[in-house]
């Protein structure tokens, strides 16, 4: 299934080195991204993993302005993870995020994966910004798999959600 995409909004092939243009979508969302260390690895981290980048076309010119990426990570053949996804706040609940898991499940499965996994913030601490990643990956199909109380601190524990790619 495609989503149906804003008018001049695009959806660019899996690519590495990304970092520069995604770092600032990151900025642009201090509800999700706002811990500068956090930040500063996946900035690093982005630049090596496949990201798939939904871009502007600016309708006057040739310029693109980067508004969402999902980058993923492969572990082992069989699974892979989705590494962070951001969209810019004011892009949000128009289908940019959808259409960025579509172009990465296709890209994980042409490498051979069968599992997807994603980690969020656990319900258990309680957040209004995370409760709408929960609604979007299980809208999206993923299902909790299990928590780690202390993977990232003690007050934020972690979701690890899965989803079989078909």
């Amino acid at each position: 299934m495609t989503t149906t995409l804003p008018e001049h909004v695009s959806i660019l092939p899996a690519a590495t080195g990304l970092s520069g243009v995604c770092e600032p979508i990151l900025r642009s969302a201090p509800e999700w991204f706002g811990i500068e260390g956090s930040v500063e690895e996946y900035v690093t981290r982005i630049a090596e993993l496949p990201t798939v980048l939904a871009v502007l076309q600016q309708s006057d010119t040739h310029n693109q302005q980067a508004i969402g990426f999902m980058s993923l990570e492969q572990h082992f053949p069989s699974s892979a993870e989705l590494h962070v996804l951001c969209v810019r706040p004011e892009w949000h609940r128009r289908g940019i995020g959808k259409a960025l898991l579509e172009a990465t499940e296709d890209h994980a499965k042409r490498t051979g994966a069968r599992f997807l996994q994603v980690k969020t913030v656990s319900p258990k601490r309680q957040c209004e910004h995370y409760e709408k990643t929960r609604h979007f990956y299980e809208a999206m199909g993923f299902s909790p798999l299990t928590e780690f109380p202390t993977l990232w601190a003690e007050d934020c524990p972690c979701l690890q959600m899965i989803k079989v790619l078909d």
